[in-house]
């Protein structure tokens, strides 16, 4: 699984964690009643790829901890509109980064060096 490139965290983020993060949210949405158009709509994804989320062919790679779903299950039920998912998505991927989720999937997709620091790398602001 791992990448003989080291990717930058942003890459991470944007190939694999958003797309997780979406993953969640079209299950905690769809279970909340909303249809796939609808979610689609809010996500300004394609009705596809929605489907793709929830029959798990698409961001299903990784699994979040507790914590992490359960800020997603919350942020699916404040989810009204493009906007709102902008904020939510942005609180979500703080957490992942300062949980340290983030520096774990990176290192197992990516040859990351053992000395790698968060702070230093600009991946945590300094404490």
């Amino acid at each position: 699984m791992i990448s003989p490139v080291l990717l930058q965290p942003q890459e991470i983020e944007v190939y694999y964690i958003i797309p997780t993060i979406r993953h969640y949210l079209s299950l905690f949405m769809k279970k909340q009643g909303l249809k796939q158009k609808n979610i689609a709509k809010i996500l300004n994804i394609k009705e596809s790829t929605v489907s793709q989320y929830l029959s798990e062919k698409r961001g299903s790679k990784f699994k979040f901890s507790k914590k992490i779903e359960d800020s997603i299950k919350e942020s699916a039920s404040k989810i009204k509109d493009s906007y709102v998912f902008i904020i939510e998505t942005q609180k979500i991927l703080k957490l992942v980064r300062e949980s340290g989720e983030l520096c774990h999937i990176h290192k197992q997709l990516s040859p990351v060096p053992r000395t790698c620091d968060p702070i230093k790398t600009g991946c945590l602001p300094y404490q």
